[in-house]
């Protein structure tokens, strides 16, 4: 204290009124998210996987799922309670329907994309995560995209639109579940 009383000068006080930066509160929060260890990670989450939090029914709550999921859930978020948003498809027996991910995402040419996507993804080997990856990668070749925009109409319908870790985690939605939902949005495009 008395060092601090020693280097105090007024002088050297900003003269502009404090602001509170909310975003860069964020940013910095999500810096230390990221160094959390992942066994931490997954226990600080707790509160959001549960209720009040979790839109889910309690029985949906999968531990697997959860502890193959985390460790790229975690690159993801700025706080903690933006977990429950970044895994919901995983628990809820139907995706959250995002109306401005979904009009970004199915462009003309979508429903070609998504058949091809859905060939290649049941032919996939669902243990592993470089097979999924591989399969919407050769699904974007086919249609002339590069994976970042062959990606986004799988994702969509398929796991949820703001988790790019979800084609990443095998046996993470699940193929099933997966097949299911392009093929629910197949039939919304060509309605």
């Amino acid at each position: 204290m008395d060092e601090m009383v020693a280097a105090f000068d007024i002088a050297d006080v900003n003269p502009n009124p404090a602001r509170f930066d909310l975003k860069k509160c964020e940013a910095i929060n999500g810096d230390h998210i990221r160094l959390l260890d992942v066994k931490d990670f997954t226990e600080r989450c707790r509160p959001w996987l549960q209720a009040p939090f979790a839109p889910w029914a309690p029985e949906a709550f999968d531990e697997v799922k959860w502890q193959a999921i985390a460790p790229h859930a975690q690159t993801r978020l700025k706080v903690l309670s933006e977990i429950t948003d970044n895994v919901d498809f995983l628990f809820l027996p139907e995706p959250v329907f995002d109306e401005a991910s979904w009009n970004k995402a199915m462009k003309e040419g979508s429903d070609a994309l998504l058949r091809t996507a859905r060939e290649k993804l049941d032919a996939a080997d669902w243990n592993s995560a470089e097979s999924l990856k591989e399969a919407v990668l050769a699904a974007g070749e086919a249609h002339g995209l590069k994976l970042g925009k062959a990606q986004a109409p799988v994702r969509v319908p398929s796991p949820a639109a703001r988790s790019a870790a979800a084609l990443r985690v095998p046996g993470g939605l699940g193929k099933e579940k997966t097949l299911a939902r392009i093929d629910a949005a197949l039939a919304k495009l060509t309605a």
